[in-house]
């Protein structure tokens, strides 16, 4: 007994490794049903019914293996006598002596014991695993254990489906709110709204946070020396390649020109905004270096120079009403944010820079070189700035 409860444990952590990487719905449960096909020696057939009535809006049925042509599992088992009675009765069902299955062409494929178990998912009944054994054999105890484990992981799996599904329909709802503003409104920032309508009437406040600028150095020789449309994709590329360490720890992308972003981490106190903001930049700087590689053996490098700077600012949506439109934006307001964007344009050959009050957020977690007061463009006052990447006389 012991022996069969370790092997029970075995295949659902197998089970969980091979369903782990996939991302479709359909994906998923059609890898439980092989595995559980292969688990069971005289499995004809496992076909996986789902009832819920929006199942046909977040995945698409099976097809019945026991037919020369694809057939949907719906259409094949969905009225055998085993299922109907797992669905009215709400438990599971074996079928001895069950039914052949019908082709299209009226041929008869004879099968042996049907079994049926429903798959609940909240209460409700909103799935069947039906189990087809070849004739003249029959079901064994391990059987009837391994189809109830798997059922109860279809179950957490149809379960995830239908609420992403449902998210996503809220988030449809939400878009088409926003319907009338989207001309006027950047994409960050309605991806912000759909995530927290409520940013739309709220007010401006006041929080402890950093913003990092980066740009790119060597745009303008860039677009000097290539077409157009191969300046775009490698821009594009570029930055679609920091988009996950900036998810990653947390930050908001503000605006995007041409050659630069703005980053906003607000999400948790000042400090943890602080080491959040340094998390990305390192990581953006790492994946620059690695891009950098794969560039055309006649294009230069191109640098990307960060600017970080922590405090605290007025954050909220912002509105630019015109004789003709209201646009909106979502930003930090305030001497953080412009210290930011001046530590990004002064840093050099793909440099990371931050002020004062970051330095001191993230001291003794990751060497930090003083490079001295610097006056920075548009600033009267010098300013201590300090680098993350390279000492004073690297810059």
């Amino acid at each position: 007994m012991d022996r069969y409860y370790k092997e029970r444990f075995e295949v659902q952590q197998s089970l969980i490794k091979i369903i782990a990487p996939l991302l479709e719905v359909n994906e998923i449960i059609e890898k439980v049903r092989e595995e559980l096909r292969v688990l069971i020696p005289n499995a004809m057939e496992v076909c996986i019914l789902l009832l819920d009535l929006d199942a046909p809006k977040y995945t698409s049925p099976l097809q019945c293996a026991l037919y020369e042509k694809p057939v949907s599992c719906q259409v094949c088992k969905r009225d055998r006598p085993a299922v109907k009675k797992a669905i009215e009765n709400k438990k599971a069902v074996v079928v001895a002596r069950s039914q052949p299955v019908k082709r299209l062409d009226d041929t008869l494929v004879a099968v042996g014991p049907e079994y049926a178990l429903p798959v609940f998912v909240e209460g409700r009944v909103l799935a069947v695993v039906s189990v087809v054994i070849k004739p003249l054999t029959r079901y064994t105890r391990r059987d009837f254990f391994l189809i109830r484990d798997f059922a109860d992981i279809l179950g957490t799996i149809i379960l995830n489906a239908k609420r992403q599904w449902e998210m996503t329909q809220e988030k449809i709802r939400i878009s088409r709110m926003l319907t009338n503003l989207s001309p006027f409104v950047p994409e960050s920032v309605r991806q912000m709204v759909k995530k927290n309508p409520d940013l739309l009437t709220r007010e401006k406040e006041q929080k402890d946070i950093s913003v990092l600028f980066l740009d790119l150095e060597g745009y303008t020789r860039l677009s000097i020396s290539r077409p157009e449309v191969e300046v775009n994709r490698i821009i594009e590329k570029i930055f679609s390649n920091f988009v996950d360490p900036i998810h990653r720890s947390h930050g908001d992308i503000n605006e995007t020109a041409g050659d630069g972003l703005m980053i906003i981490f607000k999400n948790h106190d000042g400090k943890t905004n602080a080491i959040n903001s340094v998390k990305a930049a390192l990581e953006i700087a790492q994946r620059n270096r690695a891009m950098n590689l794969s560039l055309p053996g006649d294009m230069e490098p191109i640098d990307v120079n960060i600017g970080i700077n922590s405090g605290f600012a007025l954050v909220g949506m912002t509105r630019f009403t015109g004789s003709l439109d209201t646009r909106m934006t979502y930003t930090a307001s305030g001497s953080v944010t412009n210290i930011a964007s001046r530590l990004s344009d002064y840093a050099r050959g793909g440099d990371i820079l931050i002020g004062e009050n970051t330095q001191k957020m993230i001291r003794g977690l990751w060497p930090v070189y003083d490079l001295g007061p610097v006056i920075l463009k548009g600033l009267k006052e010098p300013l201590q700035i300090f680098s993350l990447l390279k000492a004073r006389n690297l810059i």
